[in-house]
């Protein structure tokens, strides 16, 4: 015969339906929704400690997931995450995914979902669709497969390979320590990716050839004219056109480049050439060509600026206005550097304006005209400055230039660190933050930036779910679901245990919050398994798989939301794919926990 559960118990089950409703009506910000969480819990344990505790340590459990070790984790690797992102580590890889694509669009977006798993294993989910989304969104605007039949099979390929290691999400971190403070040793951060390999392989060629097939083509409703700049690039002594024709460098740029008045034979140095094209393709060619857009003075004083106020350079977008001083000069002539200490790399000139007489100098400059947009390069303290006295207005939001000295000691921080832990030499915790500090020391990420490395969000959430689990724990409330729960499980094989318990917790994370769904679902499985007499650890990961499989709904998961807008997508495109997937993971899954655990 059950018991009743205690009032403690009754309390904390009633809080946390009122957060999963909360999460799921959307009404309030799941910031709101998670803090007034941990103050429910602090002044109800307050008022109403629990049996034998006094209401000081009430205060504590309800703000204990503040400095919790997972928190700290999480923190830690979003920061070594930012790190990789803003020193440019990743960009080789994103290259590399450009030029497959170029050679074969099926063949692309399997290595796509092949490298995305892989990326995901070991940093976090959020910045590796970030450097991916740019790429489909620019490959689906230049004629490749629609972003709307890309992003979708992207992001659960992204969501599988986050799975795959207890590091790859902060669910996993997560999962894992509330396990470990329920009395389970700690698992290595490989500890179970072989079962989700096997998931993986199985679930790829549903990603790959019946996802697409799946979803609507969105091209006509997410196409925009993307600006073209033109600029003129002076080969240098160390360019790679020194010497050699320039038909035999073009494969090697962006499609979207153009050359104009391209000069007979071979190149030399301090011969220009005219070329235009997007902004991105424009960096990446100027890039790749080792050639100078601006005078070269002007740009090692750029960057020994950088250094001497360690400050970042960026890259900004103004147009020219009305009252511009600029107008009807060309940029020798304009003294921007000189006065301003910026660079500009390009010149876009909007259609209306195109063909007007008298638009050039005599030495083939182009003269500035109103409506004219500038992409200027500079500190941010000088591009604020030129703005202001040459009347010019900025279009969009500077964008930082990646710190590429740094990309290849950012790039060994991450595995030194990810190493030591999965070796098993430090725990998670520690090796995480001691690579945190690094990307400080070494200037990877500056501290002042830190903010945009962690998420509000994350953080508040991650802390109301360490409340939640904890109340449910000592509350008694674990302990009473479990009994419930294993009444009605015990009749099943563990095999369907495993797969109830998995299908269990996918409904909350796919309604709910993923984070949530964890901390409620592993103190619950780990009662069900001292009730049924099984082991724990596969029920725990039956909890930690369901968490992820969050494929379903586009609030499931902050990705999911991420390429909403880019692909065009309605709740019913996440249904329709995610539904055949979640089925498909569960059933893989459940078997590989079954064969590995002999259940």
């Amino acid at each position: 015969m059950i018991e009743s559960p205690s009032y403690h118990a009754l309390a904390a089950m009633f809080i946390t339906i009122a957060m999963f409703v909360g999460f799921a009506r959307g009404r309030m910000s799941v910031e709101i929704v998670s803090l007034l969480t941990i103050a429910v819990i602090a002044v109800g344990l307050y008022f109403f400690p629990l049996e034998g505790d006094t209401p000081s340590e009430g205060l504590q459990l309800a703000f204990a997931g503040f400095g919790h070790y997972a928190l700290i984790t999480i923190c830690a690797l979003m920061i070594m995450g930012r790190g990789l992102v803003v020193t440019g580590a990743l960009e080789p890889a994103a290259r590399f995914l450009e030029r497959v694509f170029k050679f074969n669009l099926q063949l692309g977006l399997l290595v796509s979902l092949l490298l995305a798993m892989i990326l995901s294993m070991g940093v976090n989910d959020t910045p590796v669709l970030v450097l991916l989304l740019p790429i489909f969104v620019s490959l689906a605007a230049r004629g490749a497969m629609p972003a709307s039949k890309t992003l979708i099979p992207l992001n659960a390929a992204v969501l599988i390979g986050g799975m795959a290691t207890t590091i790859g999400t902060s669910t996993n971190i997560l999962v894992v320590s509330i396990a470990v403070d329920l009395g389970m040793p700690q698992m290595s951060v490989f500890h179970y990716t072989p079962i989700v390999l096997f998931a993986a392989l199985v679930a790829l060629p549903y990603l790959w050839l019946v996802m697409p097939r799946l979803l609507k083509d969105n091209r006509v409703e997410q196409t925009h004219a993307r600006r073209r700049f033109h600029t003129r690039l002076r080969v240098g002594e160390d360019s790679i056109l020194h010497g050699r024709e320039l038909a035999e460098i073009m494969p090697r740029l962006p499609s979207d480049i153009e050359f104009h008045d391209v000069p007979h034979g071979l190149l030399q140095p301090q011969q220009r050439l005219t070329m235009s094209g997007p902004h991105e393709a424009l960096e990446e060619a100027i890039r790749t060509l080792k050639g100078e857009a601006a005078p070269g003075w002007v740009l090692d004083r750029i960057r020994r600026r950088s250094q001497e106020r360690r400050e970042d350079i960026a890259v900004v977008e103004m147009t020219v206005t009305g009252d511009s001083r600029l107008i009807s000069r060309t940029l020798p002539s304009s003294g921007i550097a000189d006065l301003h200490g910026v660079a500009v790399i390009g010149v876009h000139r909007p259609e209306r304006l195109m063909g007007e007489r008298d638009r050039y100098s005599e030495g083939g400059d182009l003269r500035i005209a109103e409506g004219d947009v500038l992409l200027v390069m500079g500190l941010p303290s000088d591009l604020e400055e030129f703005a202001r006295s040459d009347s010019l207005l900025q279009l969009e939001g500077m964008r930082e230039l990646p710190r590429r000295s740094k990309a290849w000691l950012s790039a060994g921080i991450m595995v030194g660190s990810v190493g030591l832990a999965s070796i098993g030499l430090l725990p998670i915790a520690i090796s995480a933050l001691a690579g945190a500090i690094l990307m400080f020391v070494t200037g990877c990420v500056k501290f002042d930036r830190v903010g945009r490395a962690l998420s509000g969000k994350v953080i508040v959430l991650v802390a109301a779910s360490i409340a939640i689990g904890r109340i449910i724990d000592e509350s008694g409330a674990a302990a009473w679901l479990g009994e419930v729960l294993a009444s009605g499980l015990a009749y099943l094989s563990p095999a369907a245990v495993l797969a109830a318990i998995m299908l269990f917790v996918t409904l909350l994370t796919n309604f709910a919050s993923n984070a949530t769904a964890a901390t409620v679902g592993t103190p619950i499985a780990f009662a069900i398994a001292q009730q049924l007499g099984l082991p724990a650890e596969p029920l725990i990961l039956a909890v930690l798989f369901g968490c992820n499989l969050c494929y379903a709904t586009p609030i499931a998961y902050q990705t999911n939301m991420l390429i909403m807008a880019e692909g065009s997508y309605d709740f019913g495109d996440y249904i329709r794919t995610g539904l055949p997937l979640v089925l498909i993971m569960v059933t893989t899954l459940s078997i590989g926990l079954v064969v590995t655990y002999g259940l």
